[in-house]
C-alpha cells in the first residue's frame, strides 16, 4: 500500500533525511572539493549511522507532505496521467505573459510596496466593484499577497487569536486546517454531505458559540465543486451578525461558475464589515505558478491582516504584479470563453466516469468532480486511489484528507479537468478500458 505510507513510514522519512543530509553536506563542502582526496570525499559524504529525528513545531505535528506533492511524485513514478492536482497543463494568455516580459524589461524588478503595486491594487479594486458592486478603497482595503494561499494564511495569523473558535466547512482545502493551527484556534467541521453538498442548518447554528470568531466559506468550493446558494450565504451572514462573527471568504474559483450564480458574501447586506475576500489569478489565467493573490478587506481587518503579511512574504514579485494589473483589465469575452472552454473539458471528464462506472455528483463551479468510487469495490478512498495510479493509470485524490475525521471522506475522490482535451480523453479512455470491479 505504497500511498498509504508515504507521509509516515520509516522509509519516507528516512529518505527525507538522507536528502537533505546530502543537500547540506554539498552545499558546505562545494568550495573544497576539488582538492580532497577520494578518501575525505567519501567520509565527508557518510551519513551518520543513527541520524536524529525529524524535528517539526507540535503545532504542525499531525500534518504530512501534501496529497497533491504526493500524488504528482506518484503520476511522475508510474507514467500515469495526472487528474490530482489542479494546475493547468495548458499556459496562461499570451498577453498577460508579454505584459510580464515588458515589466521586466522595463526594471521593474525591485521590491514591491508591502501591500502591491499601485497598478494592481487598482485594478483589483476596479475588477471587485464590476463583479459585486462594491467600491473599495485600494490603498486601504486591497493588499496584494503571494498566492491566494498565503492571503489564507495571513487572515488566520493576523485576525485569529489562540482558543478562538473558527467553523470550517468539510471537505476542506488543507491550507485552511494548516494555518488555522498555526495559529491556534480551536476548529469546528460541519460537513457538506453528497449528493449537493448542501449546508446543515441546524448543525451550523449549534456548532456557533460566544467563543466563535470567524466561518470560513469557499464557494465555488473545492473539491465538491458546489456553488453555495444565495440562501445559504443569507443564513450564514444572518448567524454572523447575529453573533458578531466574522467570515473569511475563498473566492479563487469565481470565474469559473457554471451552472449556478456566483455571489460574494462581502456583497450581502451588512457583511463587508465583517468579511475578508480572498482571491488569485492563478485558476482564472492559468499562470498558478505566478502566486500573485490578494485580500479585500474594511480597514478596521484589513490592519491586522497586514500585520501578518509583513511578515510573511512582505512583498510579492514585482514584474507578476504588474502584468497582473493588466490581466484583471481582461475584457468580457476573455472570462466567457474561459468558461466555455472549461465546460467542454468538464463534459469531456463527467461523461466519461460515469460511462466508466463512477457516481459522478454535480458540480457547479471549479474545475473538480467528485465521484463515488464504491461501485469498484475498494474499502476506502486512499485504497482506490492506489489501485487507480499502479493499474489503470490515472491519478485522482482521495477526499479523505479533506476531512477532520478521514472516515467521512473514504468513499469519495476527486478529479480534475484543467488538462487539455487529449489529456482527459486518454484519461477516460484508460479507466474505461482498465476499470474493474472487485
Amino acid at each position: 500500500m505504497f500511498l498509504r505510507s508515504l507521509p509516515s513510514s520509516s522509509a519516507f522519512r528516512s529518505a527525507a533525511r538522507r536528502i537533505s543530509a546530502v543537500r547540506m553536506a554539498a552545499i558546505s563542502t562545494a568550495s573544497e572539493e576539488k582538492g580532497a582526496s577520494s578518501a575525505e570525499k567519501e567520509q565527508r559524504h557518510q551519513l551518520p549511522s543513527n541520524p536524529p529525528p525529524l524535528q517539526v513545531a507540535k503545532r504542525l505535528e499531525k500534518f504530512k507532505t501534501t496529497i497533491f506533492t504526493q500524488m504528482s511524485m506518484l503520476a511522475i513514478k508510474h507514467g500515469a496521467i495526472n487528474l490530482g492536482q489542479g494546475f493547468p497543463n495548458f499556459d496562461g494568455p499570451e498577453f498577460v505573459k508579454e505584459a510580464a516580459i515588458q515589466a521586466i524589461k522595463e526594471g521593474k524588478n525591485q521590491y514591491a510596496r508591502g501591500y502591491g503595486v499601485p497598478e494592481l491594487n487598482s485594478a483589483i479594486a476596479a475588477r471587485f466593484k464590476k463583479d459585486t458592486g462594491l467600491e473599495v478603497d485600494p490603498e486601504k482595503e486591497v493588499t496584494v499577497t503571494s498566492g491566494c494561499t498565503e492571503a489564507i494564511a495571513a487572515t488566520m495569523l493576523g485576525l485569529i487569536n489562540p482558543g478562538d473558535e473558527v467553523i470550517i466547512f468539510a471537505p476542506f482545502y488543507d491550507s485552511y486546517e494548516a494555518t488555522l493551527s498555526m495559529a491556534g484556534a480551536k476548529i469546528k467541521s460541519i460537513t457538506l454531505r453528497p449528493p449537493d453538498f448542501g449546508v446543515p442548518v441546524d448543525e451550523l447554528k449549534s456548532a456557533i458559540t460566544k467563543n466563535t470568531r470567524a466561518i470560513m466559506i469557499n464557494t465555488p468550493h473545492n473539491p465538491t465543486g458546489k456553488m453555495f446558494s444565495r440562501e445559504e450565504l443569507e443564513l450564514i451572514a444572518s448567524l454572523c451578525i447575529e453573533n458578531d462573527v466574522l467570515v473569511f471568504t475563498d473566492e479563487v474559483y469565481d470565474k469559473l461558475a457554471f451552472e449556478a450564480e456566483h455571489i460574494s458574501m462581502g456583497s450581502l447586506p451588512g457583511m463587508y464589515e465583517r468579511t475578508v475576500t480572498m482571491n488569485s489569478i492563478g485558476k482564472t489565467f492559468s499562470l498558478t505558478g505566478w502566486k500573485i493573490g490578494w485580500a479585500i478587506a474594511p480597514p478596521h481587518l484589513t490592519w491586522g491582516f497586514r500585520q501578518a503579511h509583513s511578515f510573511l512574504t512582505f512583498a510579492t514579485s514585482t514584474p507578476m504584479q504588474w502584468a497582473a494589473s493588466v490581466a484583471l483589465k481582461a475584457p468580457d469575452t476573455y472570462f466567457e470563453e474561459l468558461k466555455k472552454d472549461y465546460s467542454v473539458k468538464k463534459e469531456i471528464l463527467v461523461e466519461g466516469l460515469k460511462a466508466a462506472g463512477f457516481i459522478v455528483y454535480p458540480s457547479s463551479g471549479t474545475y473538480f468532480v467528485v465521484v463515488d468510487h464504491t461501485p469498484f469495490g475498494y474499502e476506502n478512498d486512499v485504497a482506490f486511489c492506489e489501485y487507480l495510479i499502479r493499474e489503470v493509470g490515472v491519478v485522482a485524490i482521495p477526499t479523505s484528507v479533506f476531512y477532520l475525521d478521514p472516515e467521512e471522506g473514504k468513499n469519495l475522490v476527486r478529479f480534475t479537468f484543467c488538462k487539455d482535451e487529449d489529456t482527459l480523453r486518454a484519461a477516460v479512455k484508460r479507466m474505461k478500458e482498465r476499470l474493474h470491479k472487485r
